[in-house]
């Protein structure tokens, strides 16, 4: 398990049975960002990966 895991875990435990909108997702990556603009970069990459079609993931 990768350090990173634990923050997921928290994530599916905390909000598991929730829905979310994309909307919502965005806003609180904008707002994550505003508060730690040090990982503007991890975070973009992140959305960027999240915005692509699951074909697009074979190229990876």
């Amino acid at each position: 398990m990768y350090a990173t895991d634990r923050g997921i875990e928290e994530l599916v435990e905390r909000r598991g049975d929730e829905q979310v909108s994309v909307e919502w997702l965005a806003e609180r990556l904008r707002a994550f960002v505003d508060l730690n603009p040090e990982f503007e970069n991890a975070v973009d990459r992140v959305a960027s990966f999240l915005a692509r079609d699951d074909a697009d993931d074979l190229d990876l």
